[in-house]
């Protein structure tokens, strides 16, 4: 339970990090609006949000994405289609202030990492995925082939694949 909490607290800080990009960069964030399936059936998650941003956030009636129905053919563009999505709201998510102002705290804490690990200040991050890589390759896990001769591990990410040669 708490390391589900905190994986939901972690997704909510990143989206805080955004937003906050967003505006720094002169695009203001007036409303934000959520659909799909996490956003209708996981009224924690949506709360802890709503928290963390300390934003109302509005759920949509359908659970489609605007941009899958531009796809479907539903609507003739991305805009539309949020437009048309936007203006069904079946649910409103509000921050609870006392709520809002513990995860500020928190998020001052989350930002002095984030800046220290990922900009450059401590190369932690790199040594830790060099152990994970050596880790892997002395384990070869499931996932050796054979591939010009040479063994490569390959280490599955969300949203990309590394391969690396084990020498």
């Amino acid at each position: 339970e708490d390391l589900m909490r905190a994986l939901i607290e972690s997704t909510a800080f990143g989206w805080r990090n955004i937003l906050e990009a967003y505006e720094s960069c002169g695009v203001p964030v007036k409303n934000i609006v959520a659909s799909g399936g996490i956003a209708r059936k996981d009224p924690f998650t949506m709360q802890v949000y709503a928290d963390v941003l300390g934003r109302d956030i509005r759920i949509t009636e359908t659970a489609q994405a605007p941009a899958a129905s531009v796809a479907a053919g539903c609507y003739p563009s991305l805009f539309a289609a949020s437009d048309a999505m936007a203006s069904k709201i079946d649910r409103v998510f509000h921050p609870v202030a006392a709520h809002t102002a513990i995860y500020d705290k928190l998020y001052a804490e989350y930002k002095t990492l984030h800046d220290y690990f990922g900009r450059g200040a401590n190369d932690v991050m790199k040594r830790l995925k060099e152990i994970v890589v050596a880790i892997f390759l002395s384990h070869l896990g499931n996932r050796k082939r054979r591939a010009g001769g040479e063994e490569h591990v390959e280490l599955l990410h969300v949203g990309r694949s590394d391969t690396y040669a084990q020498r």
